[in-house]
C-alpha cells in the first residue's frame, strides 16, 4: 500500500480527508465538523457526556489490535458509558495524537472503524482535534447522549433489597485478551508459526470489537422499567458492584451460581488454568450493563433472554459478599483495571 506522510497534508488537510464523507443522522445535530464548535439542540432533554483517553502501550497493543478495530472499540466503550445513564448516545467528538510512525493511510484505517461504529449506532461525529505526538498513538473520544429528565439513572439510587441485574454474559473479553497475549508470545518465539484462533471467534470479538448495549436500554424502556442505579462493566464485575453499592450507601450480595457465563469462556478459562468465576468477577471490558431494580419489578426481567438477576442489595453499606456454589459466603474482592496503575506493568485495556 502506498504510504502518504501526514506532513504532506498538514493538520487541516488530514482532518478534511478523514471527515469528508461524514453525514448527520441525528435531528439534535445542527452543525458538526467544519465549524469551531458543534451546535446541538437538546430538544427539551438532558444531555449526558462522557470521555475516555486511550494510550498505546497502556490501553491497547497494536501488535495484535488492528487500527480499524481500535477505532470502532474506542467509540463503543464511550457509548457504553452513555447507556449506563439510561440514555441513548447521539454524538461523539474525537481527539487524535499521532507520531510520525503513522501514515495518512493508517489514520484512515483508524477512522474507518470510528465511522463504522457511528453508522452502526447512528451517532454523529461532530468534531474533535488532531495533533502530532513524539511517540505512539493517543485516542480520546467524548460521547454525548440525550435522555428525558425523569428517566436518567445514576449509580446512587439502589436501596436495601433491590435486585442486582446484569445483561449478557461475563468474562469473554478477558479470555479473548488471554488468547491474543498467548499468540503474541508464540509469534515472538516463532514468527513463522500460524496463529491458532479459529476456535475462539466469540472471545476475540468480545475483546477486539465489543458492543454497547443500546439494545438493552431500549428494552428497559419497552418494559416500562426504571433501574434504581446503573453502571457499565468496564473494570470488572466485582469492581462495578462495589461502585454501585458505595455510591448508593448499601452493600450487595452476589450469587456465584447465578453469574452468566458462555460455555466457551468456561472451557477456555480452564484451559488456561484460570478460575472461570474470577475471570467473570475481575476480567473487565465486558461492557455489559449492571443495574438494580425494585423487587416488585422482578416479573419484568424474569426469564428475560438478555437479563439475569445475580444478587441483591443489603442494608449494611460495607457488606460486599459472594455466596459460592457451595453455599459459603465470602468477601467480594475487586481486582479489576486501575487506570493509574504503573504503566511498566504492561498494556491493559480500560
Amino acid at each position: 500500500m502506498e504510504r502518504t506522510e501526514i506532513g504532506e497534508l498538514g493538520e487541516f488537510g488530514l482532518i478534511g480527508r478523514l471527515t469528508k464523507d461524514l453525514t448527520h443522522q441525528q435531528p439534535s445535530t445542527l452543525r458538526g465538523v467544519g465549524d469551531d464548535a458543534a451546535v446541538l439542540d437538546p430538544m427539551g432533554k438532558r444531555m449526558v457526556v462522557s470521555t475516555d483517553l486511550l494510550c498505546e502501550g497502556i490501553h491497547f497493543d497494536l501488535s495484535y489490535v488492528p487500527l480499524k478495530h481500535l477505532g470502532y472499540k474506542a467509540v463503543v466503550v464511550n457509548l457504553s458509558d452513555i447507556c449506563a445513564m439510561n440514555a441513548v448516545p447521539t454524538q461523539v467528538v474525537v481527539g487524535l495524537g499521532l507520531s510520525n510512525r503513522f501514515s495518512v493511510e493508517a489514520a484512515e484505517e483508524l477512522y474507518e472503524g470510528i465511522r463504522l461504529a457511528c453508522e452502526v449506532y447512528k451517532v454523529d461525529l461532530v468534531g474533535g482535534d488532531t495533533t502530532a505526538t513524539t511517540s505512539g498513538l493517543t485516542l480520546g473520544i467524548t460521547a454525548m447522549g440525550w435522555v428525558e429528565p425523569d428517566v436518567v439513572v445514576g449509580r446512587d439510587g439502589a436501596g436495601d433489597g433491590d435486585l442486582l441485574v446484569v445483561s449478557g454474559d461475563l468474562g469473554a473479553a478477558y479470555m479473548g485478551l488471554q488468547i491474543l497475549e498467548r499468540e503474541k508470545e508464540v509469534y515472538q518465539a516463532a514468527p513463522t508459526a500460524q496463529p491458532e484462533l479459529d476456535d475462539f471467534a466469540y472471545l476475540l470479538e468480545r475483546q477486539l470489537k465489543p458492543e454497547a448495549r443500546v439494545d438493552v436500554i431500549r428494552e428497559i424502556a419497552d418494559l416500562k422499567l426504571k433501574p434504581t442505579s446503573m453502571i457499565d462493566i468496564s473494570d470488572g464485575l466485582a469492581s462495578e458492584v462495589m461502585h454501585l453499592g458505595t455510591s448508593s450507601g448499601v452493600g450487595i450480595k452476589v450469587y456465584e451460581d447465578k453469574l452468566p457465563i458462555d460455555g466457551k469462556v468456561y472451557d477456555t478459562a480452564r484451559e488456561f488454568n484460570l478460575d472461570p468465576t474470577l475471570c467473570m468477577l475481575s476480567g473487565g471490558e465486558d461492557y455489559e450493563l449492571l443495574f438494580t431494580i425494585r423487587q416488585e419489578d422482578f416479573e419484568k426481567v424474569r426469564n428475560h433472554p438478555k437479563l439475569t438477576v445475580i444478587g441483591h442489595a443489603v442494608a449494611a453499606p460495607d457488606a460486599f459478599t459472594m455466596v459460592t456454589k457451595g453455599g459459603t459466603e465470602v468477601p467480594l474482592q475487586a481486582q479489576g483495571w486501575d487506570g493509574l496503575r504503573n504503566p511498566q506493568e504492561g498494556p491493559q485495556t480500560d
